[in-house]
């Protein structure tokens, strides 16, 4: 789009007022001239009647022409380069800045808040790139195993065996893609949300045994023992969506515990706050890991990316922090981790 007959009807409209001010003001002063000569209060010859309009004439172009050129270098010019810095955002250009240095306060912090908008919208446009090349790529691993394990299994020369295993690999498959399409789909949804609605008291020690018991299937095929802490607590908050946050974390947990290893499941309350842990003794983590073990798509032990899909702890944080509370990790490399999670106690 092109911006420059638009800033010359802004040019020609500035310019007209000014102008017209003036010689608004110039017309008065001769008026009020006159009138003084027409009732004699001051003595001046007919043939002196000209020179006002001499000296009125110039000092007003000159007046209105320094003001126009000031405004124009000072507010138009800024606004204008403000307009076309617009047009080239509106394009897909993020790298695009405006001059935050105008002498009028006005134009620079519109010049500061116009750079400041595009640094965060560049950052919101690399997130979704990403998150969009992330989503991609982990739809398109199990679809490509499905089709592969699909295409084997056309060989009519097969053994039980063999097709049998095939299956098992297309089913996990299958439910990997589908835990991804719900993960995303929640994912989505929670980021989208402010508030946490239909909360009521339950116990939350209770909520916390049906999560270790609804993954048996996982801990008991791994030999897993559990050292449970949960003394009797009453919670007002929303159950269900609390529910993913325990089974999360201890799916984590199940995922990185060693053959018999334990896991620690802790609940505390100190009135205002109330503290659950879940910790394991697996091979633990670095500093760089904790640093983005809450980022979406992100997976500390890439050896054990065909368990999950980097999704589970990036809910788990979103849910805690629309519950107004706060989700942290304690590792270190070959020493296990325990997540922390805390939650407040809000009135009934």
């Amino acid at each position: 789009m092109n911006r420059k007959p638009r800033s010359r009807q802004l040019w020609f409209c500035l310019t007209g007022c000014v102008f017209g001010t003036i010689l608004v003001g110039a017309l008065l002063l001769l008026l009020h001239w006159y009138l003084l000569y027409r009732f004699q209060v001051v003595s001046i010859t007919p043939a002196d009647l000209h020179l006002p309009f001499l000296v009125l004439i110039p000092i007003s172009i000159f007046i209105g022409t320094s003001i126009t050129l000031l405004v124009g270098r000072f507010i138009i010019r800024p606004v204008n380069s403000i307009s076309q810095a617009f047009d080239r955002l509106s394009q897909g250009d993020f790298s695009v800045r405006v001059p935050a240095d105008s002498k009028v306060s006005e134009i620079r912090e519109i010049s500061e808040h116009f750079n400041a908008m595009v640094y965060d919208l560049s950052h919101i446009e690399t997130l979704r790139t990403d998150f969009v090349v992330n989503v991609s790529h982990e739809f398109k691993t199990p679809i490509a195993a499905i089709e592969g394990y699909a295409t084997l299994l056309q060989d009519k020369n097969l053994s039980p065996e063999r097709r049998d295993y095939y299956l098992d690999k297309i089913i996990a498959n299958s439910r990997r893609l589908s835990d991804l399409s719900g993960n995303v789909l929640a994912l989505s949804k929670l980021e989208n949300q402010e508030t946490v609605l239909h909360r009521a008291e339950y116990r939350l020690d209770e909520q916390l045994r049906r999560a270790v018991l609804l993954l048996e299937s996982k801990w008991s095929a791994k030999g897993l023992e559990f050292d449970i802490q949960l003394p009797s607590l009453r919670f007002y908050g929303n159950e269900p969506l609390l529910d993913q946050v325990w089974l999360n974390l201890l799916d984590n947990a199940i995922k990185h515990s060693p053959e018999g290893g334990v896991i620690r499941v802790g609940l505390q309350s100190d009135g205002d706050w109330v503290t659950v842990s879940v910790a394991d003794d697996g091979d633990g983590m670095s500093q760089e890991v904790q640093k983005h073990i809450f980022e979406k798509f992100y997976q500390g032990d890439r050896s054990r990316s065909d368990e999950g899909n980097g999704l589970g702890l990036a809910l788990v944080k979103r849910i805690v922090e629309l519950c107004h509370g706060s989700v942290g990790v304690e590792s270190a490399p070959g020493d296990g981790a325990c997540f922390r999670v805390r939650l407040p106690v809000e009135g009934q």
